[in-house]
């Protein structure tokens, strides 16, 4: 029994389907398929079954599956032992977002490489939230307040918002003073946004109907600098249009609740030695103090 076929067969199992399991082990969907088929021969029993949403695993499959896994990530652990050390191989698919991915999380990633050249970084930049499992991702960066998930989340670091306005929008229709004024005035934002923001100890929560939608920030803050409408962004986006004096900050009194930036990976007990050093330089490079905390559930 080749060790090779374990890994093929969990990856599989994890994804629900060859074509996720190809495109994560980075081989092609028939041989995988192959590879199961040799496994199942081996053991002699039915470990998939197809169905209508893709393959599930069989009650022996599922028994399998546990020792299986457990054994392909003791082997990970001996491999990255041996190493030398501090050397990265294979390969490793990260999703990132499309707002600031490629000016602020792709220099990270390009120096990651470097450090390590005998690693392969297939990177992904969307705002789109991606199936991690479904399409073969080892980990994702992502921004804002995580949603519900059966993820494994890591903090990297703090990121802060604000309510921005070009000077001409602020000269033609004013700038609200109380989160309430802010449905009385022209919006850019994402579709069925919600803004929040702090007054004292609480937190008020709006959904204003935008004039402007698009489904990144990098448009949004394109729409903010026309003088469209008022926009609710990260501060890495609009920093250097406050330089510039392009866009200002408005309703400063009302400040927005801190997001953060997290690394998250699929559910499993350790992260693979790549997402962790990953997930480290990207502290070195965005974190705080706070982020001695441990990786929990999103």
């Amino acid at each position: 029994m080749e060790i090779e076929d374990l890994r093929i067969f969990v990856e599989v199992a994890d994804s629900g389907g060859v074509s996720s399991a190809a495109l994560r082990l980075g081989i092609s969907k028939s041989m995988v398929s192959r590879r199961i088929t040799q496994l199942e021969a081996e053991l002699g029993t039915q470990l998939l079954a197809r169905t209508t949403r893709g393959l599930a695993l069989t009650e022996a499959g599922s028994t399998f599956k546990e020792y299986a896994a457990r054994i392909s990530a003791e082997l990970d652990v001996a491999r990255e032992t041996i190493l030398p050390a501090g050397e990265l191989r294979g390969r490793m698919r990260v999703a990132a977002p499309l707002s600031f991915g490629p000016t602020h999380f792709a220099p990270v990633l390009s120096q990651m490489a470097a450090r390590h050249p005998q690693l392969q970084i297939n990177s992904s930049y969307t705002d789109r939230f991606v199936d991690l499992v479904g399409e073969g991702f080892d980990c994702a960066i992502r921004v804002g307040y995580l949603q519900d998930s059966n993820l494994v989340a890591r903090r990297i670091g703090p990121l802060f918002g604000k309510l921005v306005a070009s000077p001409a929008y602020i000269e033609a229709h004013g700038a609200p003073e109380r989160p309430d004024e802010i449905l009385n005035h022209q919006i850019v934002s994402r579709e069925a946004e919600t803004w929040q923001f702090m007054d004292g100890d609480k937190i008020v929560t709006l959904r204003p109907p935008g004039r402007f939608v698009a489904d990144n920030g990098v448009s949004l803050v394109a729409a903010a600098l026309a003088g469209i409408g008022i926009a609710y962004l990260p501060e890495p986006l609009v920093t250097d249009h406050f330089s510039s004096g392009a866009l200002v900050p408005i309703m400063t009194r009302y400040p927005i609740p801190p997001a953060a930036i997290f690394v998250v990976r699929p559910p499993g007990r350790y992260p693979t030695r790549k997402v962790s050093v990953l997930t480290e330089m990207l502290i070195e490079c965005f974190g705080s103090p706070r982020n001695g905390e441990a990786e929990r559930s999103a």
